[in-house]
C-alpha cells in the first residue's frame, strides 16, 4: 500500500472546491479551533486581494491556499495562510514587536476532513505545503496551535515542525516552525 504522504497532491483553492470543504467546518472540533464556514470563504476572498498591509510588524506579501487531494482526486484537507516579508513576535499587551526574524515566512493554518482524521492526511498536507514550488521563496513556515490541541501538535511534529515558542502567548497559542 502506498503511504498517504505519497498520495497527497496540492492544488490551488479555487471557488469550485468550496462546496466540498464547507461541511468540514460544521464539525464542533473544527469550529472550536478555526471557526465556522466563514474561514474557507475568507481564504477564497484573500487569494485575489491587494496585499502590502502591515500585520504585527510584518508586511503581508500574498495569501496562498491549497486543497490537498487524495489519490482519487477527492479533497482531503485545506491549508493556507499569508506569506510575510519576515516573522515577528508581537506582544498584544503593548502592541509592540518584541522579536524579528528576517526570513520570508508563511503563517499557515490547516484543516483535515474530519472523516479522514488519524490517517496521516494532516502531516502529508503539511509536508506537501513546505515542498510546493508555489512557495519556493518561503524560508520558514509557522503554525500557531493551541497548546491543548494535542492532535494538531502531533501532526505538526510528524511533518517536521519544531517549537518556535514553548509558552502560550496572550492569544493562547504556541508556535511551531519549519525552516528550509
Amino acid at each position: 500500500m502506498v503511504p498517504v504522504s505519497e498520495r497527497v497532491r496540492l492544488v490551488p483553492f479555487e471557488p469550485e472546491l468550496l462546496l466540498p470543504v464547507l461541511p468540514w467546518f460544521d464539525h464542533p472540533v473544527v469550529q472550536r479551533h478555526l471557526g465556522g464556514r466563514s474561514w474557507p470563504e475568507r481564504e477564497l476572498a484573500l487569494r485575489t486581494a491587494a496585499r502590502g498591509e502591515e500585520f504585527r510588524g510584518r508586511t503581508v506579501l500574498r495569501a496562498r491556499s491549497f486543497v490537498a487531494l487524495d489519490a482519487d482526486g477527492a479533497p482531503a484537507a485545506l491549508i493556507g495562510g499569508d506569506v510575510y516579508d519576515r516573522w515577528t513576535q508581537w506582544d498584544p499587551a503593548t502592541g509592540q514587536v518584541v522579536a524579528v526574524d528576517d526570513r520570508r515566512t508563511m503563517g499557515a493554518a490547516y484543516v483535515v476532513d474530519p472523516a479522514r482524521w488519524r490517517h496521516g492526511y494532516g502531516a502529508a498536507t503539511l509536508r506537501a505545503l513546505v515542498t510546493t514550488e508555489a512557495l519556493a521563496d518561503v524560508e520558514q513556515f509557522v503554525l500557531g496551535i493551541e497548546p491543548g490541541h494535542t492532535a494538531s501538535l502531533r501532526t505538526a511534529t510528524a511533518a517536521g515542525f519544531g517549537p518556535l515558542t514553548t509558552e502560550p502567548d496572550a492569544e493562547d497559542m504556541v508556535y511551531l516552525h519549519l525552516v528550509r
